[in-house]
């Protein structure tokens, strides 16, 4: 067992591309695919995390409020800084995650917030990415814990 370093917050799938997204209090994650009933991606980005204290900081900077999921990623965390955790090995519930990379902010974030796609490059903002290595699932409350230092 890892360290407990934070715990999920709140959960949701892209129900289509560039659809909607619909929040969920549970998740399967299947490894080397990603999450059920979300978007297709490339496996080593089955997952994608977003801190709340950063979302509320790129907020403020925004001078807006827009739900979490506007950023369009799959768990929100009460992590401080996501971006340490590259590279690293998480336990999130059940399922086992390596954080591959940064999530970067694509145009379309501009489209649902002017501003955003730039409020979101510094300090890993935009979240990360990760690999899912072991299948489980994943509840709203769950701890997350850093497997590998």
């Amino acid at each position: 067992m890892g360290a407990t370093v934070g715990k999920v917050l709140a959960l949701a799938v892209r129900t289509q591309r560039k659809g909607p997204m619909r929040e969920l209090e549970q998740v399967r994650a299947t490894a080397d695919f990603g999450l059920d009933g979300d978007q297709p991606v490339k496996d080593f980005r089955g997952i994608t995390l977003l801190s709340q204290p950063q979302w509320e900081g790129v907020q403020a900077e925004l001078n807006a409020d827009m739900p979490w999921h506007t950023r369009r990623a799959n768990l929100l965390t009460d992590v401080p800084r996501l971006g340490e955790w590259i590279g690293r090995t998480i336990r999130i519930g059940s399922v086992v995650v390596e954080i591959t990379g940064e999530t970067r902010p694509c145009g379309l974030m501009d489209e649902l917030q002017p501003g955003l796609q730039t409020a979101l490059k510094p300090e890993c903002r935009a979240g990360v990415h990760g690999h899912i290595r072991e299948s489980g699932s994943i509840r709203v409350g769950d701890e997350i814990q850093l497997l590998t230092e």
